[in-house]
């Protein structure tokens, strides 16, 4: 079983900054990516951010330069922060860990993050 706990969004205006985190707990592969993914009202999911265990991370171009992804191995915590937020960045974000042996996807509860203009 894996859990996650995000936390972080919120409503921000324009130009301003929020940190995104996500703990994840339970028995899983240290061989492992985790991401922020973000979903608006209909349309599919997209990738913002993932970072591997070996700390090699990639971003959506929308969103390079503005926003750093981060780890904690120790803590099994992902964290996004972003800046120079921007309306278009409003979504439900969600924390995300691949595994790849076995390879298995297993998502967090989503976190709303408003960006008012």
């Amino acid at each position: 079983q894996v859990q996650f706990v995000e936390s972080g969004g919120g409503l921000v205006q324009t130009g301003g900054s929020l940190r995104l985190s996500c703990a994840v707990s339970g028995s899983f592969f240290s061989i492992n990516t985790m991401g922020w993914y973000r979903q608006t009202p209909g349309k599919q999911r997209e990738s913002v951010a993932t970072i591997t265990n070996s700390f090699d991370t990639n971003y959506a171009d929308s969103v390079k330069g503005r926003f750093t992804i981060s780890r904690d191995g120790a803590k099994n915590t992902v964290y996004l922060q972003m800046n120079s937020l921007k309306p278009e960045d409003t979504a439900v974000y969600y924390c995300n860990l691949h595994t790849w042996y076995p390879e298995n996807d297993y998502w967090g509860q989503g976190t709303q993050v408003t960006v008012s203009s």
